[in-house]
């Protein structure tokens, strides 16, 4: 299948993997318009579309996927033929403080969304397309060995999890029932430029800089599965425009970790980035109380859309960890700027009061 949108309605694109997405496509894609709908809450971020902010086809529109009124105004005025639907409460952790968050943007907003989206496009006389952006963590841990495949049942273990399953459910009743067009992909973990310090790598790079223990949980035993965010925004791009109708992809990098060697690893690569000897900063590792339900293992068979869209990541666990290095070392400003009050109160509560003077 062929799909090729005019107007696209981008939701949560300035967050982290939404913004590398509005960077790679608005550039790619000059003759389709896209609008950026992101509440702004903690994790969003307009400095991150600085490249963009005037391009002619790209608008940014501050509201939230739960207004229902502002989602039809804007299919109204823009004619979306796509939704590319990012917005959600992402972090596991801040789940388990307080779930009412999740609940609220990660399935009563994807609700709003699809029944704005339903009632746009129940008469179209052109192609449309819901893609819906999910996580492995819907399909619950696996064991040492084995991959997820989109024939997994789900069995989410976090507050976060649920919420995005119960998004992903609705997504298909949509389908199924009122006959909405949908794709939908399920990523590992994403790392790169952007990315809020709240997550475990710009979060061991900003500690390592400024020489503040690293908290690891438990033992650091637990693997994921690690993916560059601009090779998750290639495939995304792929699945929107030439996946059939009503189909799941699953989007991994292949390059699984342990946490501790991910720590390690970063912690090296700021060593031989900053001139220090390797292994300097190994130092800094702290491990704290794991987190209740902490899953064991993600990793995903993204065999489907390698072999059938054609999609392959440009980077390695080596390659892209250098280079997400590099940017956060250079565009220290940047993380500067967002870690205000808020985020170490966060950050005090969750792994104790050490390491955010």
């Amino acid at each position: 299948m062929s799909f090729s949108p005019t107007s696209v309605l981008v939701t949560g694109g300035a967050g982290f993997i939404g913004s590398n997405y509005l960077l790679h496509v608005v550039q790619s894609y000059p003759e389709t318009t896209f609008v950026n709908l992101d509440a702004l809450t903690y994790a969003g971020n307009l400095a991150n579309l600085k490249a963009i902010e005037n391009a002619p086809n790209y608008t940014f529109v501050h509201g939230s996927v739960t207004d229902a009124q502002l989602l039809s105004r804007l299919f109204d005025t823009h004619g979306f033929d796509a939704v590319v639907h990012f917005a959600a409460e992402s972090h596991v952790d801040r789940s388990i403080l307080d779930p009412t968050a999740f609940v609220s943007t990660n399935v009563h907003g994807t609700l709003v969304l699809l029944q704005a989206a339903l009632a746009a496009w129940k008469n179209a006389d052109r192609p449309c397309r819901f893609h819906h952006i999910s996580t492995d963590e819907v399909f619950g841990s696996l064991g040492l060995d084995g991959h997820f495949t989109a024939q997994t049942p789900y069995a989410p273990r976090s507050p976060y999890a649920a919420s995005k399953a119960a998004a992903d459910h609705l997504v298909r009743a949509f389908g199924t029932t009122y006959g909405l067009p949908w794709v939908m992909t399920n990523t590992s973990n994403n790392y790169g430029p952007f990315q809020f310090p709240e997550k475990l790598i710009p979060l061991v790079i900003r500690n390592a800089v400024v020489g503040d223990p690293i908290p690891v949980y438990g033992r650091g035993e637990n693997v994921r599965d690690w993916l560059f965010v601009e090779d998750h925004v290639r495939a995304l791009d792929l699945v929107l425009r030439r996946a059939e109708d009503h189909s799941t992809w699953l989007i991994g990098g292949d390059q699984e970790i342990s946490n501790l060697e991910l720590v390690e690893m970063l912690l090296d690569a700021v060593d031989q980035a900053t001139g220090k000897p390797i292994g300097t900063r190994r130092s800094l590792i702290q491990f704290v109380t794991d987190r209740p339900g902490h899953d064991f293992r993600y990793a995903l068979d993204s065999s489907p859309v390698q072999e059938e869209l054609g999609w392959s990541p440009n980077h390695d666990l080596a390659s892209g960890l250098s280079r997400t290095v590099a940017w956060y070392l250079e565009n220290a400003a940047w993380m500067n700027a967002i870690l205000d009050g808020g985020y170490r109160d966060y950050y005090d509560l969750q792994y104790g009061s050490r390491g955010m003077n």
